[in-house]
């Protein structure tokens, strides 16, 4: 299953929003109010998006500093090479100032591997050069940049190492760890390698960081547990009474471990798929 990129950045932008204007827009930020700064809902401005972007884009009212004018903030997540990216932040631009009648500052976060230009690299951020910052939203997007194949487990004991330090709550922690975790797997030789390393910490940093692994890890374990029940009761009902149309299946993946359990346990008393419908 494919990763939803812009569902998991539009969550830790939303969640970071002046830290991610600290690290990449500082001289924007130095003109706002940061307690100012209000994300639009979604569908006061939906229609103004083009049909396949409905739910990627963020929109942010924000106050100048000591005065009482506003701008907005269009902020999108890119996440694969699109020749057609300027073209459309530019028709959004025109409507969003047509319809709020405010200045918008426009602002890409491009997050795909893949470079717009000739020379390889020249557009992704290395890794090193956020090493030890204080911002927290440097240690999650540390696992985004350029980072050669053999500094995957390093970078990821450095963002997870470096995320302890930080003054954060434990839903920030969590979201971050996590975020770190999706983007940086690690193969077996890496998480031996990663595992060999944790060691030696001091135990003030490498409990935290263990307890993140280890949450992970469970929701991980659990997950699975979950696919493998669905799948196998996807397989008992199409055994037992025929094809499954994909409306019901989809049904079925949206069921709680609960009722995944209670309707396994009915199964060999349903006559139809109509049943299970119902």
């Amino acid at each position: 299953m494919s990763l939803d990129h812009d569902g998991i950045f539009k969550q830790l932008l939303s969640a970071f929003l002046v830290e991610f204007l600290e690290l990449f827009a500082p001289d924007l930020l130095a003109q706002l109010d940061p307690s100012e700064l209000r994300l639009l809902p979604t569908e006061s401005f939906v229609n103004l998006l083009d049909p396949d972007r409905r739910t990627a884009d963020l929109l942010i009212h924000a106050k100048m500093r000591g005065n009482p004018s506003a701008i907005l903030i269009h902020l999108e997540h890119q996440a694969q090479n699109d020749d057609l990216l300027d073209r459309r932040m530019f028709r959004y631009f025109a409507r969003f100032y047509d319809h709020y009648d405010l200045v918008v500052c426009p602002v890409v976060l491009c997050s795909y591997p893949s470079p717009r230009r000739a020379a390889a690299h020249s557009h992704r951020l290395h890794w090193r050069d956020y090493l030890g910052h204080t911002n927290p939203l440097a240690a999650a997007l540390m696992a985004r940049m350029r980072i050669a194949r053999r500094e995957r487990w390093q970078v990821k004991a450095a963002a997870l190492k470096q995320m302890v330090g930080l003054t954060l709550n434990a839903e920030q922690r969590r979201m971050l760890a996590a975020f770190i975790s999706i983007y940086l797997p690690l193969k077996p030789h890496e998480s031996a390698q990663f595992d060999a390393d944790v060691a030696t910490w001091q135990p003030q940093v490498k409990e935290p960081v263990v307890e993140f692994i280890s949450e992970w890890e469970q929701k991980g374990i659990e997950k699975g547990i979950e696919k493998g029940r669905c799948d196998l009761l996807l397989y008992q009902l199409e055994h037992r009474l025929g094809p499954v149309p994909e409306s019901l299946r989809q049904q079925i993946t949206m069921l709680t471990p609960e009722r995944l359990l209670a309707l396994s346990a009915a199964l060999f008393d349903l006559t139809s798929l109509e049943a299970v419908q119902g």
